[in-house]
């Protein structure tokens, strides 16, 4: 195993190569469910396409980019590894939050979409059939994972659904920020600071008129979003937003609604993440991998959808374009 960022930037170079074209969604838009099928067939992920119905093109996604993303951090040892880890790590979140919500609301495991993590894909199931959230997180303090003890931290404070997925990811990106820190990555560090604010954001819009004090789920490490800034977008002071010009965040300007919010974000979030093309001695290339295959995993489940149900090209449109 390499212990360098050269060794794993010739990897994801390779692999960048295999990203779908633009082309490929713009055709996707306009094809029935047979014909998307077949279209997909022919990519990278036609390997991992073992039916004709809808969850096959899930499973496909998933085991597709568990087998090109999932397996980077072990490719390499040292801070390439720690530096891979960390933005893995972030996808074990997304797959916990995703879990205890299809838990909550009897949502089979089949149907939720996991991204690649650090967790081996065996643990899922039985994460999914514990018995609830507290012995969930003694099944993740047996691999010593973070998220066992932020969700146990989580659990002594609430045990509101919405306030635990809040309290959970305040607790992990808290740490995650730590970690990040400690190595000498400035556009990995700087890309998750940057996400420390998005979920900022997105918790001011979720939590307000809940009189919930700031400070419960305001998470430190961000770059442009202060806690006096949060608690004023709490309040429902919208100005702030108008406020971001001149930083990474300012197409939120205008924006009122959580949905909106949502989705301005996780596209300038996608655009900073490419800015780590220009970081080739370093994370920044892993980092703008990760982050443009979940893009390309989203918009492939969405863009199936829209063909099973035969919804209409708008329908979907904005929600599977990134300018």
């Amino acid at each position: 195993m390499a212990d360098d960022f050269a060794y794993l930037n010739a990897r994801v170079r390779a692999r960048r190569a295999g990203l779908l074209k633009e082309s490929f969604f713009q055709e996707a838009l306009d094809l029935p469910f047979p014909d998307f099928l077949r279209l997909l067939s022919e990519t990278p992920y036609g390997q991992d396409l073992a039916g004709q119905a809808l969850g096959d093109v899930d499973r496909a996604v998933e085991r597709t980019q568990a087998r090109l993303v999932g397996d980077l951090f072990r490719l390499v040892t040292g801070e390439a590894r720690e530096a891979v880890r960390l933005l893995l790590l972030r996808n074990d979140l997304t797959n916990l939050l995703a879990v205890l919500r299809a838990k909550a609301t009897g949502r089979p495991l089949e149907e939720v979409a996991l991204l690649p993590g650090t967790l081996k894909e065996g643990l899922w199931p039985l994460l999914y059939e514990a018995q609830d959230a507290a012995s969930l997180a003694q099944l993740l303090a047996v691999p010593g994972h973070p998220l066992a003890r932020a969700l146990r931290q989580a659990l002594r404070e609430t045990q509101d659904p919405a306030r635990l997925e809040a309290l959970l990811a305040k607790r992990f990106y808290e740490e995650l920020s730590k970690g990040a820190k400690g190595l000498d990555q400035p556009a990995l560090r700087d890309y998750l600071a940057l996400e420390v604010d998005a979920e900022n954001i997105l918790n001011a819009f979720k939590f307000q008129g809940e009189n919930l004090p700031p400070e419960e789920v305001f998470i430190r490490g961000g770059r442009f979003l202060d806690r006096v800034a949060f608690a004023r977008l709490l309040e429902g002071d919208y100005a702030v937003l108008d406020e971001l010009s001149g930083t990474p965040l300012a197409p939120l300007a205008g924006v009122r609604d959580l949905k909106e919010a949502a989705r301005r974000l996780r596209c300038l979030l996608l655009k900073e993440a490419r800015k780590g093309l220009n970081d080739p001695l370093g994370a920044g290339l892993a980092l703008a991998y990760v982050k443009e295959r979940e893009w390309e995993g989203q918009r492939l489940r969405l863009i199936a959808r829209k063909a099973y149900y035969g919804l209409p090209r708008a329908q979907v449109e904005e929600e599977v374009t990134c300018s």
